[in-house]
């Protein structure tokens, strides 16, 4: 019997199978041993095979399995054909996605723990009583076996020390056992059960999806009731007996999810994202393995969960950018969660307020059944929006962050006893610091990039690659000291509230402050319980969370994302916009949105203000077909990057006359609506230079192109330039 083997090395050069002797009978999907070249390397078994095209003798023997069970199902096996063919990565990168890194590397395994119990219950308590009575510590662990039947070595040992359990080890009083001991994530996170009785709307909702398998997606505003829809779905899947995964767009939702989840379906739900310990991640996923959980939630990642026998795929606020992977391996979660289902013959559930684009488009035309919930649980109205013209707040003499409008509604929010978020999506003191005299701004060594000032820390920091500078008073080109900052960061709108309100406790939720291990949830958790008053944060908080007493929510610089050289700027903005602004007023009482901005008349806000996605949906999707974007057109980009800009420079100049030539062929005349290579917009991150080439096609050929260009890719390859290819990215920088 032989055996077929992917190597786990993320070359293209040893991107195929290779032929091994089987030793014994192992499972299909199992991680091996085997010699490859004048080294012993870790790979993936993926098929048997009776017989092998060339000469047996030569073919050498897998030394041995890692595991005694198979890691990778039939079913991943499938999608990752899929993902090395639709986003051209090796088969060994796709392979890796379904496995914890930690446990490829051997740095993370099952923890053990000793179990010490009584072997003989009367032999113990004959032992017992011939002990002399000096012997204090022998009696104390004896008695407390006997009382508790069992219990670890190490509790015993720090209850009682060291010596009294050795002897009874010794003297054949006590044996010990080993048994794995599980790494739970957030185990204090559990919620209370309730039952529920959905809405006609729900119901509906529930039924529709429950009678045919098929791709879904729910369109519900903030508030309309979808966890319970989800929840319900998974129910079902359950006693039929299978399996369901529910994703989240941000780690920061997972304990308000599971906290959900658990309530309902108890140790059958397994966490799984990138926050987890190595150790949690790897218990979790094996749990997820062998059976022991039957739904996972998750972020992005979870989609490539150890699940058999799948039964329902959800996907909450599917519109969000955090799908999709904008590092190798780069892939969209919505298409693999796609093909999942496809391969499992099981149903996908996309759910949002706020659907992109191209998700409402296949769904107005038949791709996905579009189901609607267009009220709130609560039964009352969304809460209102005023739109605050920044400009004349400064003609009227208020150059603060804070409107006239936003404040008297804060006095009564603190008064009042509620509480309020406030929305900024900027973390940092301010966004750079630059000399007035000069307009020498400070920027990264590393990165293409101006540095943010962090007033907290007193440093300088890089958001792309993570390095820390020292603060200047003066500047570093000229020596003045009339140095500017830029715009407001969450750091700073703290600070002026607490000068505003000393005495109100306010929390302050983004990147650097969820930093440590459930930072999310400690800070979550503090907010809903009531400890502070006011919740200052980036878009972490912008989406699913449900306060009860929230009921102001104010965002400040809406602008920002509004005016990003990025075609789906119009439509982030208003995603942005109506999701935070459903935060407030979820519960019995009236919520109010403040919303500050430089452009009040602009369209996106005029629509957000009356939570107006349809008309927003037509007049954007209007716009993109008039221009030919997406959804009607696919966007491509080659990034090449390089330690060395000539060598990044050059591979870009080689690779766009391969594609000139494809856009002027006779096979492709038409289809190429643009080609362009220019530097990125950030021309350099962690040292390394980033040049690009975009392309936009037509609808009619774009998949044979796309396969032409993958290809270009592999005959091409250029020494230390690396080359990637996204499709529709979500950002250009």
């Amino acid at each position: 019997m032989y055996g077929k083997v992917i190597i786990d090395i993320a070359s293209s050069l040893v991107d195929k199978v290779f032929d091994y002797k089987l030793i014994t009978d192992i499972a299909v999907g199992s991680r091996v041993l085997v010699p490859f070249g004048n080294q012993t390397k870790e790979g993936y078994l993926v098929e048997k095979s009776d017989k092998v095209s060339y000469d047996p003798s030569k073919i050498k023997q897998i030394i041995k399995p890692l595991e005694d069970f198979a890691v990778i199902t039939t079913d991943q096996f499938k999608l990752a054909e899929f993902l090395k063919t639709k986003y051209n990565i090796g088969m060994c990168d796709s392979i890796r996605l379904f496995l914890p890194s930690e446990m490829r590397t051997g740095r993370v395994k099952d923890l053990m723990s000793v179990v010490a119990f009584i072997k003989d219950e009367n032999k113990a308590k004959e032992y017992l009583s011939g002990l002399r009575k000096n012997a204090t510590k022998l009696v104390a662990v004896l008695n407390y076996l006997l009382n508790v039947g069992s219990d670890t070595t190490a509790n015993i040992n720090n209850k009682f020390g060291n010596g009294a359990l050795k002897k009874l080890i010794d003297d054949g009083i006590v044996s010990t056992f080993t048994k794995p001991i599980l790494r739970t994530p957030l185990t204090q996170v559990n919620g209370i059960k309730n039952n529920v009785v959905l809405t006609t709307s729900q119901q509906n909702v529930v039924d529709c999806i429950s009678n045919s398998v098929g791709n879904y997606l729910i369109h519900g505003v903030t508030g309309s009731g979808k966890t319970e829809v989800y929840m319900a779905l998974m129910q079902r899947t359950i006693d039929s007996g299978k399996t369901g995964i529910m994703l989240v767009p941000e780690i920061s939702l997972t304990p308000q999810v599971l906290a959900n989840f658990r309530s309902r379906f108890g140790q059958e739900v397994a966490l799984m994202h990138s926050g987890l310990s190595a150790g949690e991640r790897f218990d979790e996923w094996k749990r997820i393995l062998l059976g022991k959980a039957k739904i996972v939630v998750g972020a992005r990642s979870a989609i490539f969960s150890p699940l058999k026998n799948l039964g329902l795929i959800v996907i909450d606020e599917q519109h969000d950018g955090s799908y999709t992977s904008d590092s190798h391996p780069r892939y969209n979660t919505i298409e693999v969660a796609i093909k999942r289902a496809e391969i499992c013959g099981c149903s996908l559930v996309l759910g949002s307020a706020t659907p992109d684009l191209e998700t409402y488009h296949n769904a107005i035309t038949g791709k996905f059944k579009l189901l609607e919930m267009k009220d709130r649980i609560n039964k009352k109205p969304l809460p209102p929006l005023t739109i605050v013209d920044m400009c004349e707040e400064v003609r009227h003499g208020n150059t603060g962050i804070f409107s006239g409008v936003l404040v008297s509604e804060l006095d009564k929010v603190i008064k009042s006893g509620n509480q309020a978020m406030i929305f900024i999506n900027r973390r940092g003191f301010s966004s750079f610091l630059m000399c007035r005299e000069c307009g020498f701004v400070a920027k990264c060594q590393n990165c293409d990039t101006a540095l943010v000032y962090h007033k907290y820390d007193n440093a300088l920091k890089c958001h792309f690659c993570s390095s820390r500078y020292k603060v200047f008073s003066e500047c570093p080109e000229c020596g003045s000291k009339n140095l500017k900052l830029g715009s407001t960061g969450t750091e700073q709108v703290v600070e002026e509230l607490c000068k505003m309100y000393p005495n109100v406790k306010i929390l302050r939720m983004d990147n650097d402050t969820t930093s440590q291990k459930n930072g999310h949830y400690k800070i979550l958790s503090q907010f809903k319980s009531g400890e502070a008053q006011i919740l200052v944060g980036t878009q972490m908080i912008a989406k699913g969370h449900d306060f009860p007493a929230v009921t102001l929510v104010g965002i400040i610089d809406a602008d920002q994302s509004l005016y990003q050289s990025s075609y789906t700027a119009a439509e982030r903005t208003f995603q942005l916009i109506t999701q935070v602004a459903g935060r407030a007023g979820r519960a019995d009482k009236q919520g109010c949105i403040i919303l500050q901005t430089n452009v009040p008349r602009h369209y996106v806000y005029k629509l957000a203000s009356g939570y107006d996605y349809l008309s927003f949906y037509k007049k954007e999707a209007n716009l993109r077909e008039v221009t030919n974007f997406p959804p009607f057109t696919k966007i491509l980009r080659l990034l090449f990057t390089s330690e060395v800009e000539e060598l990044a420079k050059d591979a870009t100049k080689v690779y766009y006359d391969e594609v000139k030539k494809m856009q002027q062929s006779e096979e492709y005349n038409g289809e190429f609506i643009y080609l362009g290579a220019s530097k990125s917009p950030v021309g350099k991150i962690k040292n390394k230079f980033r040049y690009q080439i975009l392309i936009r096609l037509r609808l009619n050929k774009d998949q044979e192109i796309i396969s032409k260009i993958y290809s270009l890719t592999e005959v091409n390859k250029l020494k230390n330039v690396s080359v990637f290819v996204e499709i529709n990215p979500q950002s250009l920088s």
